[in-house]
């Protein structure tokens, strides 16, 4: 596991683009920026479905620790890791 993590350090570390010092965020941001982006999707996956197809009948489904609890908890992660992205300068 460290070691495959260490790979993806080590691949992320060496993106570069020649036009990072011209542009406000560099390729590094816009790579956070989509993580960021599929852990939001991810939260939204998480807090569907539950429903019933009549409204006469009621599930309890809908009240579940992962519609409630977790997948809000990963929504606003993914918002903040979002401005994370957009404010984080990397120095080369």
């Amino acid at each position: 596991m460290k070691k495959w993590w260490n790979g993806l350090v080590a691949r992320f570390n060496n993106i570069k683009d020649e036009n990072d010092g011209r542009m406000p965020l560099a390729m590094r941001n816009y790579v956070l920026l989509l993580v960021g982006a599929v852990i939001i999707v991810i939260g939204m996956v998480l807090m569907s479905g539950g429903g019933t197809s009549t409204p006469e009948e009621f599930h309890y489904e809908i009240f579940s620790w992962r519609r409630i609890t977790l997948a809000p908890i990963l929504v606003i992660f993914g918002f903040a890791f979002e401005i994370y992205a957009i404010l984080k300068r990397f120095k080369d």
